[in-house]
This record gives C-alpha cells, structure tokens and sequence, in this order.
C-alpha cells in the first residue's frame, strides 16, 4: 500500500492570525472536519505507482490564553482522528487500503514577546496592534493508529518538533502575517516490512493578508512554501520535497461566545507530484477571562 499521507502533508497547514493578542483567561473549544485529497509522489525507481488518497479527518481541541510574564500567550492541545483510503499500483497490481483511527496528537505553546502584552479582558478594549512578533514550539505525538504491515497509517510512529516565528503587522483593518518553521522529525525504526525511515527537516513560510471587514468577520488569502524533507529508507535518499500552496480563510462571529472558520487550500506548484487539495470548517466555543 501507499506511504501514509500525514508523512507528505504534514506541517504544511495554512493558520491565519496565529500571532495575535488575545486577553488572558479565556478558554477555546474547537470541533472541526476537513477532507484531504490528492497525490502521494515516489522515487522513480520505486514499484509503486499512481499513489492516490484522500482523508477525512475530524478534531476536537482546547486552547487557553496565559500571561507569560507579563506577555501574551496560549496553550493548545489537539487530538485529531481520521479515515483515510488509498490506492496504488505495486509491482503490476492494483492496491487499495481504508483505515480509521486516532491521529497523532498535537501539543503548541506560544508567546508573543513584541508587541501584544498580556491584558484582561477590561484592559483589552485599549489595545491597538501595531508590530506583533512571537514564537511558538509545537509537536506531534506517536499516538495515532499505526501498523508497520501496512503503508498507509493514520498515525506515524515518530515524533515531530516546530520551533516557529511569526510576524504580524497591522494597517488599520488590514494585517499582513509572516510566519517561517522548520519541522524536525525523529527515525521511526518499524517503518513498513521492517524497514528504518528518517526524514531530513522540512524549512517552511506561510504568507497571509487579513482583513477584518468587521468586528464579527473577517477573511484572509494564505500560502506557503516548503522545502526540504528528503526520507531515507534504509539508507536509500529519496527526492527532496517542495511545495507552493494557496488558499483562503473566512471565520465570522455568531454569538459573543461561538464562531465558524471555513478554509480552503490546493497545490499550485509541486516539485514530486505531492499535489493536494483541503477544504474544512471549524466551531468555537469560548468562555472565561471575564467574558
């Protein structure tokens, strides 16, 4: 079967607004769905050809802002599970594999140390963003449904690390973000049949425009880029990978406490034939810090 798509899509969601200030104590629940779908590229030297899935995927998340010595920030978990199909062509025949499960989880931490001070909900009506900067540190934990018998898994039996920068910077309703990464990975030793697979790092920026058309809504174009991430297989280098990528982004506010986030994105270049498409909606719940 086919390599699992988390291994080639990973790290190259579009996130608009992930540096902004927010007041401290409140409290987010997020429920959300996308569907993923496209191709899964290989060496040329490799059997398998034709490689195609798409993946149905659902998440359920909490997230907290925290003053961090005086400085904005925010706490995120996200436990995310999937079903996930595939299909290829091995060594002359045609191959199909569908599996459900839980996805690795994820844990973020970020602090805004430019720009956006930690402030209550009764301070916040003062603020004004100008130059935001911050860094956040996310991973990914082996926890997700995994079978070394099988190449397509939801889950990836490695770690995964981001350390991240972002810059945010605001004109009037207008904001622009920048936000360069690098994804480091760890060796998963019980690869399929046996077999060890590393991952160099994969180096990536993101790109948005925002603009806030009201206070209850607001919609972004975002992109990215990314290279790197050559595998070895048993000491075998495969390509290295690079992507172009574009969406947008549009969330409105339904009550004080809820709001809707719809999101898109498609490959508009890929160096691999790594090319896929997303579309998604996300629900939050908010409450506390004076709400």
């Amino acid at each position: 079967m086919i390599a699992a798509p988390g291994e080639r899509v990973y790290g190259q969601a579009l996130e608009p607004r992930s540096y902004t200030n927010t007041p401290v104590g409140i409290n987010f629940l997020l429920l959300g769905y996308g569907h993923t779908q496209g191709d899964v590229g290989f060496d040329a030297s490799s059997p398998i050809k034709d490689a195609k899935f798409h993946v149905d995927a659902g998440f359920a998340a909490y997230a907290r802002s925290v003053d961090v010595w005086g400085l904005s920030g925010k706490v995120l978990s996200v436990v995310p599970f999937a079903e996930a199909s595939g299909s290829a062509t091995a060594a002359g025949q045609s191959k199909e594999r569908q599996v459900f499960g839980l996805a690795d989880p994820i844990l973020r931490a970020s602090v805004n140390f430019f720009g956006a001070p930690a402030l209550t909900m009764e301070d916040f009506p003062r603020y004004q963003q100008d130059l935001i900067v911050g860094a956040s540190f996310q991973m990914t934990v082996p926890l997700g449904q995994y079978n070394s018998d099988k190449l397509l898994n939801v889950g990836t039996n490695r770690w995964s690390f981001k350390p991240e920068l972002g810059m945010s910077k605001a004109w009037g309703p207008l904001t622009v973000e920048v936000i360069p990464a690098i994804t480091f990975f760890t060796t998963n030793h019980d690869f399929f049949g046996g077999k060890t697979l590393e991952q160099d790092p994969i180096y990536s920026v993101q790109g948005h425009l925002i603009y806030e058309f009201a206070r209850a809504f607001w919609a972004a174009l975002d992109t990215t880029y990314y290279t790197g991430g050559r595998t070895t297989l048993d000491g075998v280098q495969g390509p290295q990978l690079e992507n172009v990528r574009v969406g947008a982004t549009a969330a409105l506010s339904l009550t004080r406490y809820q709001s809707i986030k719809l999101y898109g994105s498609t490959s508009v270049y890929s160096r691999n034939d790594t090319g896929f498409w997303v579309i998604g909606m996300a629900w939050q719940y908010r409450w506390g810090g004076g709400l």
